[in-house]
């Protein structure tokens, strides 16, 4: 059973308190055209559809989050971090691309490797905030 509780109105927004009670980790996601603009995710995910055409500098340049304020890149980080660990494995990684469009393929094991290369500058297998922070302020 989950309860919905109405704080505050306003002419735009609901904000909603949830009580969980079976199911007491609920997250409600925002979407990421919240942080992105729709067509430049349409652009950078039709650049890469070509297996092994996948740059995580290019995406990120061409989706517009690398002229993102810190914040935002984190917002996105985030909904990237499907485990909510604080890092982005190498399994969240290969369905990098279907967080951006549902319809997007699976990177390559190829693509999924070089994208962990790229990001992973401790060298513990995953990507953690600070490190996917340097890898889009460097696209």
């Amino acid at each position: 059973m989950v309860r919905l509780q109405v704080l505050l109105v306003t002419s735009a927004k609901v904000l909603l308190q949830v009580q969980a009670l079976d199911f007491p980790q609920i997250h409600w996601e925002m979407p990421i055209t919240d942080v992105l603009a729709a067509s430049d995710i349409s652009t950078a995910i039709n650049a890469c559809k070509a297996k092994d055409s996948f740059s995580p500098k290019t995406f990120f340049a061409t989706v517009g989050l690398s002229k993102k304020s810190p914040p935002e890149i984190e917002k996105v980080f985030k909904m990237l971090d499907q485990d909510k660990s604080g890092f982005i494995e190498q399994d969240e990684l290969q369905l990098f691309l279907q967080n951006f469009s549902k319809g997007a393929r699976a990177l390559t094991a190829a693509e999924t490797k070089a994208f962990l290369m790229a990001g992973d500058m401790d060298g513990d297998g995953k990507i953690g905030w600070e490190e996917f922070s340097a890898l889009v302020n460097a696209s």
